[in-house]
């Protein structure tokens, strides 16, 4: 799949996964999400459905390379747990994911490098069942402008193949769109050219 500088790889759906060694179960779940407080909501939510699990392993992914992340053990042997399933999510290449393993125990210990085996086969097992898809990065702006002015607005908007989300026609004209991250910078200056057209950057 031939990325750009403005797309990145995630999955499109929840999708699940498991790996059993010596009596052990150890489930998977991924997720798409955006924010830390989605994965926490997942968190919760896996916690309340597997109460009685010894353990809720995870690790995500987050921004277009990945460059906020976190991995968790929660309780299981130091860097056993989060780093595996976090190891997978790199070696995949995806951000904005989330993968937590619930891990029901056997009664046999299988000792760290079973452990680290057991999340990294879990977390690969969720990962194959899930579909994976190249995502563009979006900027999202609100352009406001005189009524003369909507049709040079429209056509810039137009060219660049920008989403309009949102339009008003009062006694500004004012228009909010989504544009492709590569786009973005060509899309503003020539609007901004145009006379009386403000523009502004919505995080």
């Amino acid at each position: 799949m031939g990325l750009t500088d403005d797309t990145y790889l995630t999955i499109e759906a929840p999708a699940e996964g498991i790996f059993k060694d010596k009596g052990s179960k150890f489930l998977a779940f991924a997720y798409p999400v955006s924010t830390e407080d989605e994965v926490k909501a997942y968190l919760d939510v896996l916690r309340k459905d597997h109460h009685s699990a010894r353990h809720h392993c995870w690790a995500y992914r987050l921004g277009k390379d990945g460059e906020l992340w976190r991995a968790n053990d929660d309780g299981e042997p130091s860097n056993s747990a989060g780093k595996p399933i976090l190891g997978q999510l790199q070696s995949k290449c995806l951000s904005n994911v989330a993968v937590i393993v619930v891990r029901y125990f056997g009664g046999t210990l299988l000792g760290v490098s079973g452990l680290i085996q057991a999340y990294k086969e879990a977390t690969a097992d969720a990962l194959a069942n899930a579909k994976i898809v190249e995502v563009q990065v979006e900027a999202e702006h609100t352009v406001t402008f005189p009524f003369e002015a909507m049709n040079e607005v429209m056509k810039i908007l137009k060219d660049k193949s920008a989403k309009i989300i949102s339009q008003t026609y009062e006694n500004a004209c004012s228009i909010g769109f989504r544009i492709r991250k590569m786009n973005e910078e060509h899309v503003i200056k020539s609007l901004q050219k145009i006379d009386d057209v403000k523009t502004v950057l919505h995080s």
